[in-house]
């Protein structure tokens, strides 16, 4: 069975058609694969249905916790004390655990240890409303994730979950579609180089904004394959690697796809 769905993958993928444009190898936003009226919605904030969850985001920030503190006490009322710079960089190592940590998490870990409230779930619609109230912020700031030093082993080993871990009934790793068929069309979508500057993002397919690590789940599901758990480490490695692959991208958050 393996061995047939793999040929069946590739068989669409040589029938796959070429999208208008031609690529060179070099990075780019999935915002250039996009039709031009998708293009304006993202860019327009009243068009843009991912506003919707930076708002609430701005909300829950400015919300009171259980000790009677708000995000805003230590940040800045609308965050303004944040460093656009620092959002640019996540994941990041943790201080405590020597460990990446996703901005998400970073978010939820606040939300429990500074604010006294009940824990969120990892890419429950509130995580996702921070996440995503705060990487606007950053905005059209460059991504810029740590690869080098004590973040090395991290990178190989999100590098390597990428690219050579292959799983499902289709036999297939994330660079299978990502690095090599960027710009062809699979259906009806075309692929994109699974770039992540823009989460998170409102998806059309969806109808509401989605983070990365279930982006990553949703892509697992196509290829019949078992996802790993949110917040998990394998999810952690992944978001820290897509991330880092986009070094040099601005931020879109929140972008619109398909």
């Amino acid at each position: 069975m393996k061995l047939k769905a793999t040929i069946i993958w590739g068989v669409c993928m040589l029938t796959a058609q070429l999208s208008a444009s031609v690529f060179s190898a070099d990075v780019f936003s999935g915002y250039t694969l996009l039709k031009q009226e998708t293009k304006e919605m993202q860019d327009d904030d009243f068009l843009n249905q991912g506003m919707a969850t930076v708002e609430k985001g701005g909300k829950l920030f400015a919300s009171i916790g259980k000790n009677g503190k708000s995000c805003e006490t230590c940040h800045g009322q609308g965050g303004k004390k944040l460093d656009p710079k620092v959002i640019a960089t996540y994941p990041v190592l943790n201080s405590k655990t020597q460990r990446p940590i996703t901005l998400q998490q970073h978010i939820i870990n606040e939300w429990t240890e500074n604010l006294g409230n009940a824990p969120l779930k990892y890419e429950s619609s509130d995580a996702l409303a921070l996440e995503a109230f705060v990487r606007n912020l950053a905005r059209g700031q460059v991504v810029n994730v740590q690869t080098g030093g004590k973040m090395v082993p991290f990178f190989e080993q999100g590098k390597k979950l990428y690219e050579e871990a292959r799983a499902g009934q289709l036999d297939m790793a994330c660079a299978s579609c990502h690095n090599l068929y960027p710009g062809l069309k699979l259906r009806a979508q075309v692929l994109s180089q699974g770039q992540s500057n823009g989460f998170p993002l409102y998806r059309l397919a969806d109808g509401k904004v989605v983070g990365v690590q279930t982006r990553i789940n949703q892509c697992f599901d196509q290829f019949r394959a078992e996802g790993y758990p949110f917040g998990s480490e394998e999810n952690t490695l992944l978001e820290l690697y897509m991330n880092a692959r986009g070094n040099g991208l601005k931020i879109e958050t929140p972008a619109v796809r398909f």
